[in-house]
């Protein structure tokens, strides 16, 4: 029972892809998982709501029947479902608009007023999703049973275009991979409408030609469709990119992805609907998806761009073609063949990265009855969790609960400790695996509302069945499918695992969210912690933080990494059964900052860097990179070298060769320029001075822009970053450079904001000498010869645990 629950019942295997309409009729694609033949299948499925009650179809009479007496042509039956949960009620009709029509008529006379959206009714009233789960659901399919990644066949295309509005802009190359890996490049042959029209017609053929079953690409769904789709329209192209069905593409609802212009109900009049475009047949997967969820984990990347990510994850070759975004157009009309290169680089890189970090996603929709394209850009808790958890009590014919909105009591939140700030040496990472979800197995802690016990079975089922998929991954050989398929399940089942506390205490957003087990497991896990701590500071080392990740710790000098390992399992004994603390690593030097803000120092390798901090998009980037030369120094406890770089960081802003990109912010806007120019009397904004500089009065919600202070404090914008690599600074060259940024501004960022982090590292002497300005040197400042940096301890081990 537990396995259906979580891998659905019906055993047909190799699906790719799932299209279903509201009348009834779904299209199953499935690959052959042997030979690799695509079938598709032409089936129906009898649409489906569920309600928490009957009175919104009172008003069909004799046309609603229970569904014991079996379907009939224009009939709507009623199941009852047992149990005490709100949605009881489950209806089911030939076609889903008919069903949908029903009870929005219904509740139209109930209320005296027109309903037009069943969303007006509240999730407590109805459940209605889309065709396509509603089929999964019911069917007890998944997606890719039996068929491994490599069985995919996937493309990748990647637009050259000659800017960035698609109202003014158009396309003059497409780059594509095919399935065999093999790349070309398809152009406009000429600077006309026509032409572009004919590129595009070619897309599509090629894309029938290949028949993939899934497009990838690098901010797929943020760029490449959505100009895509409006220079179609613009052209009269339909761009028949499915295997059925009217050519162009469609729309779903998204948190993330192309602004429709169209409000949405129940928000403030500004926020416009988002939505990501599909097709029937096919699944577009975008890797910047995969990169953020990536980096959300293990929060090591330089950047979300596709070259930034590509040449991190060592997927950029030594010849990478680079070109400026600004310039990639006028570039190809000197030398295509360099653009051709560029472009061809993009696609493999792009296909590079979806098969490194894509196998989570993979392995989530062989669980979750969600098309994979979903799946993909889901949050683990709503997105994969509540579709489990749907599934299995409809299975079980249960009854599901309404949402709750809790009774007040409120989330206690995870337990964190900060023991000491400055900078320790030979540091050990001691990682508790999976603290709370392995505390609700232990003690049993589950939603109340979940009655059938289905969070926790599945947390059970998912952390053996991780077990074993991570003993098959090491037994594998490297590099083979068995192992990327087994990391890819084990991945996938972490995320799931590790959600399973966040969905306890999202009150009113899950459906058997509940606070109070919540708290619960948070009670748990501080007396798990405290003992933890407890423990490691009997034994002799400096503790440094603690959170439900694991705790740092310092060791005495003497102490070689046998003693480390020693002490780790040492007091992994004394913990509960089912808590497991493991040796995580061990680094050279740390420094502590602020509660998961720190810098670490491995004995061999890069710097890591944690927390906002030292990592954000919007932080400018000559900080940044003052940040990590001068950690470097400072955890080789060579203070005089961090004068160094403070000075020539100082003198190069001063001496204006830093380029302008340097210094911008990355900002996104949040105002629309009617928001905002009702709130500038009271207060002015950098980033929306420098639109009304600029001449922009008004702009969509959301958009990303480039801004620095100018001299004389005016407010100055560059354009955005090249589309396929959000959030990088796009190289000028010194004839478009403006270098008019407010050299003193920026000079006093660099000592308040971002030498400011090194503030706890040094005593206040040595900071003020280390970050006196260079330009008024003082006649008497100390030497730093003897210099080091410090370490303060907050609190001992013993206060700052008392009471966990």
């Amino acid at each position: 029972m537990e396995d259906e629950w979580l891998w659905g019942w019906d055993p047909t295997p190799g699906i790719v892809s799932v299209w279903a309409e509201p009348d009834g009729r779904a299209f199953v694609w499935r690959r052959v998982p042997k030979t690799g033949e695509l079938l598709r299948e032409d089936v129906r499925f009898r649409p489906w709501l569920l309600l928490a009650s009957l009175e919104d179809l009172a008003h069909l009479g004799p046309r609603l029947r229970p569904e014991s007496d079996g379907p009939a042509r224009y009939r709507v039956t009623w199941q009852e479902l047992e149990g005490p949960g709100a949605l009881r009620y489950l209806v089911r009709g030939d076609d889903g608009r008919a069903l949908t029509s029903a009870v929005l008529e219904g509740a139209s006379r109930r209320l005296g007023q027109p309903v037009s959206h069943l969303k007006e009714l509240g999730a407590n009233t109805v459940l209605a999703l889309p065709p396509e789960e509603q089929y999964l659901t019911m069917s007890g399919r998944t997606y890719f049973r039996d068929l491994a990644f490599d069985a995919l066949r996937r493309m990748q295309f990647d637009l050259e275009t000659t800017g960035l509005d698609p109202a003014h802009h158009r396309v003059f190359l497409v780059a594509l991979r095919g399935p065999d890996g093999a790349t070309e490049t398809l152009e406009a042959q000429g600077d006309d409408d026509s032409a572009e029209a004919d590129l595009l017609y070619h897309l599509a053929e090629r894309v029938r030609a290949w028949d993939p079953d899934v497009i990838e690409n690098h901010n797929l769904h943020g760029f490449d469709l959505p100009f895509l789709a409006r220079r179609a329209r613009h052209l009269g192209v339909s761009l028949a990119l499915g295997r059925a069905g009217a050519p162009g593409l469609r729309h779903r609802p998204s948190a993330r992805g192309a602004a429709l212009g169209r409000p949405v109900p129940g928000a403030p009049p500004d926020a416009m609907r988002r939505a990501r475009y599909t097709v029937p047949g096919r699944e577009f997967i975008d890797t910047l998806d995969a990169v953020l969820r990536h980096d959300f984990s293990t929060r090591d990347l330089p950047g979300h761009g596709l070259k930034a990510v590509a040449k991190h994850l060592g997927l950029a070759g030594p010849e990478r073609e680079h070109i400026p975004g600004a310039r990639v157009y006028d570039v190809f009309r000197t030398d295509p063949a360099r653009v051709r290169r560029y472009a061809r680089d993009d696609v493999t890189e792009a296909g590079g990265l979806a098969r490194l970090l894509g196998g989570a996603a993979f392995a989530l929709a062989r669980m979750a009855p969600r098309r994979y394209e979903r799946l993909a850009d889901a949050g683990p808790a709503t997105g994969v969790l509540d579709p489990l958890l749907v599934r299995a009590y409809l299975r079980e014919g249960a009854a599901l609960p309404a949402h709750q909105e809790g009774d007040g009591t409120p989330h206690s939140g995870a337990a964190l400790h900060l023991f000491a700030t400055g900078v320790a040496r030979r540091i050990v990472k001691a990682d508790v695996a999976s603290l709370y979800p392995s505390l609700m197995r232990q003690y049993r802690i589950g939603p109340k509302r979940d009655r059938l016990g289905v969070l926790l079975a599945l947390v059970d089922r998912l952390v053996d069945q991780r077990l074993a998929a991570k003993g098959r991954a090491r037994a594998a050989a490297p590099g083979s499918q068995e192992r990327f398929t087994n990391e890819a399940l084990s991945a996938a089942m972490k995320i799931v695992v590790n959600s399973a506390y966040g969905y306890l205490g999202a009150v009113g957003l899950t459906r058997f969210s509940d606070v109070h087990a919540a708290n619960e497991v948070t009670r748990q896990g501080r007396e798990v912690l405290g003992l933890l701590c407890r423990e490691l500071a009997r034994r002799g080392v400096t503790l440094l933080e603690a959170d439900t990740d694991g705790v740092y710790f310092a060791v005495p000098e003497d102490w070689r990494e046998a003693d480390e390992r020693r002490v780790v399992s040492e007091v992994a004994a004394l913990l509960p059964p089912r808590v497991q603390l493991e040796f995580d690593g061990r680094y050279a030097a740390m420094l502590s900052h602020e509660p998961k803000n720190y810098a670490l120092q491995p004995y061999d390798g890069p710097l890591v860097l944690r927390g906002v901090a030292f990592r954000s998009s919007r932080a400018e980037p000559f900080g940044e990179a003052f940040l990590r030369r001068a950690l470097r120094c400072l955890l080789a406890e060579d203070i005089p070298g961090v004068r160094e770089v403070y000075v020539a960081t100082v003198m190069a802003l001063r001496r204006r060769e830093l380029p302008t990109p340097e210094v911008c912010a990355h900002v996104r806007l949040t105002k629309t320029g009617a928001q905002y120019l009702a709130l500038r009397p009271r207060r002015r904004e950098l980033p929306y001075e420098a639109m009304l500089a600029s001449g922009r009065k008004e702009w969509p919600l959301g958009e990303q822009v480039r801004v620095y202070r100018a001299v004389g404090g005016r407010a100055g914008l560059l354009p955005i970053p090249e589309a396929d690599d959000p959030g990088t600074a796009r190289p000028l060259s010194r004839e478009e450079d403006p270098r008019d940024y407010d050299v003193e501004y920026y000079v006093r960022l660099l000592r308040e904001t971002f030498a400011a982090r090194l503030v706890r590292a040094l005593t206040p002497e040595d900071f003020r000498t280390v970050f006196d300005d260079p330009g008024q040197p003082s006649l008497f400042a100390p030497s730093l010869e003897d210099a080091k940096p410090i370490l303060t301890v907050l609190t001992e081990p013993a206060a700052a645990l008392e009471g966990a």
